[in-house]
């Protein structure tokens, strides 16, 4: 049965647009998009975050001595980030498609207000049938503000522009129940909540990406929760993208299936946060218990037992349970000193409001 998307996020990774040299790959890229030419034409909008430039780069310059590995992606995706979205110009161009480049960094994500200023560049050149085609800002990131890879910030991106569907193109058609490289092993096509995969995620890395599996199946998890189903499947296969969307069911991948909670877009602001946090709230037994159960709980400053870090009100904080252990993230309502006044405590206002907080 054939999707019925409007909005759509789709990331391709570096070994999907690069040969083994490191050289851009220009017949994949164009067959890509050839094919989101296509979807246009079904009136699907689509946000492209795109790998490519450091590998591209790579291939461009020889450093003439040894460079750190942050020097090297500040090199080599300086020089491709340029030839690369030349190149997405030019073949979207064929079409008479205007595309736009939208280079960001983690630490943009960090505050409400950057988060809303990026959605809505985005959602301007969207209104303007201008596709977006985004990647990390790797000129001017360093490692600690780094994304894990593009998967995390396509994950990011399309819980910020409420897409309905993200598709992680790579070089593997999805995950499987095996060692992919074993005869018996078959793709998982459809991953329901809950579903243990630790025992088939391969903790293996791209030759050109940062990350792998466990990074693609972590990020589909928490988006697929927000109710975007995400689809991981192979970019190298011929007319991968029209296959997912016109003929779902005879395509090779490995779905998640999305939550059918609605879910506001402070919590999926504050679902990605975890990297931003800038202190810890520690919970004692009894507010642990509750924040578990099936109850929708804020935190109180009676349940805190240890404030640890520095931060304002508003800023992200981590919420770690009784047993040590991370229980979530949420917005505080104090900064750091006023939570250390008012912990343990009756009769105070709440610390951090069930709206405001995301349970891992």
């Amino acid at each position: 049965m054939k999707e019925k998307y409007t909005r759509i996020a789709i990331k391709v990774g570096s070994n999907v647009l690069t040969r083994l040299d490191g050289t851009l790959d220009i017949t994949r890229m164009s067959s890509l998009v050839d094919q989101i030419a296509e979807l246009r034409k079904e009136k699907i909008e689509v946000i492209l975050i795109s790998s490519g430039a450091v590998a591209s780069g790579r291939s461009e310059i020889h450093p003439r001595k040894k460079l750190d590995s942050v020097d090297q992606r500040q090199l080599f995706s300086a020089v491709g980030q340029a030839k690369l979205i030349n190149r997405y110009y030019e073949l979207f161009r064929e079409h008479g498609i205007t595309v736009g480049q939208v280079l960001t960094t983690k630490e943009s994500f960090s505050t409400r207000r950057h988060y809303l200023n990026q959605k809505n560049c985005m959602s301007v050149m969207l209104e303007n049938e201008v596709i977006p085609i985004v990647n990390e800002n790797d000129t001017t990131s360093v490692s600690e503000l780094m994304f894990t890879d593009n998967d995390e910030l396509s994950g990011m991106i399309a819980s910020m522009m409420d897409v309905q569907a993200l598709i992680i193109l790579s070089n593997i058609d999805g995950i499987y129940n095996g060692n992919p490289s074993l005869p018996d092993s078959t793709v998982i096509r459809e991953i329901e909540h809950g579903k243990d995969l630790s025992h088939y995620i391969q903790a293996t890395r791209s030759n050109f990406g940062r990350g792998g599996m466990q990074t693609k199946s972590n990020i589909a998890r928490k988006v697929a929760d927000e109710g975007i189903t995400v689809i991981i499947a192979n970019g190298k296969r011929d007319h991968i993208l029209t296959d997912l969307i016109q003929h779902p069911e005879q395509t090779l991948c490995t779905r998640f299936i999305p939550s059918k909670e609605p879910v506001s877009s402070i919590k999926k602001w504050i679902a990605h946060s975890d990297g931003f946090a800038k202190g810890e709230i520690h919970l004692n037994d009894c507010a642990s218990q509750l924040l578990s159960s099936d109850k929708a709980t804020s935190i109180l400053p009676i349940g805190v037992t240890r404030i640890e870090g520095e931060f304002e009100k508003d800023d992200i904080v981590r919420i770690i349970d009784s047993n040590g252990n991370q229980a979530g993230v949420g917005k505080a309502n104090y900064n750091s000193q006023q939570a250390r006044e008012v912990m343990g405590k009756h009769g105070k206002k709440v610390l951090v409001h069930y709206d405001y907080m995301y349970l891992s």
